[in-house]
């Protein structure tokens, strides 16, 4: 029997730039996405937001906010995902792949000019599948 698991995405900003990871020898390897992973047991989800940055990708972020959850089933892999997103402003640490086991590019992009092919529940966040569904995630608009 399968299990939904919970899993945490932190949205990082720096001006109108959001910080995306390519996936590599995990589920959704290839695609961008934020930092993110599973919550702990006894962590707060901006625990998890602020050891993912800095374990991923050697980043720390500022206060950190929660954005929405999304009900992330990807069948193909077999995997159900609640995935919380949390957000925050990035404070200091030149990103790079520090856990290159998992992933093989950091990048700042722009909200307009965002990578393809986007990890599933990252498209999910961004095409309103969430709760709530109008979060203002881009520039400009949070």
């Amino acid at each position: 029997m399968h299990y939904p698991r919970v899993g945490v995405g932190v949205v990082i900003r720096r001006g109108d730039d959001v910080l995306l990871v390519r996936r590599r020898a995990v589920h959704g390897a290839g695609t961008w996405s934020t930092p993110g992973g599973h919550l702990d047991y006894g962590e707060s989800p901006e625990e998890c937001a602020r050891r993912e940055a800095y374990e991923e990708v050697g980043v720390t972020v500022g206060e950190v906010r929660f954005r929405a959850v999304t009900n992330d089933i990807m069948d193909a892999e077999e995997r159900h995902y609640i995935t919380l997103w949390m957000e925050g402003e990035h404070l200091s640490g030149d990103p790079t792949p520090v856990a290159a086991y998992e992933l093989s590019e950091v990048q700042w992009f722009r909200w307009d000019e965002l990578p393809e092919p986007l990890f599933h529940p990252f498209a999910n966040l961004l095409a309103g599948n969430s709760y709530p569904r109008d979060i203002g995630l881009f520039a400009g608009t949070g």
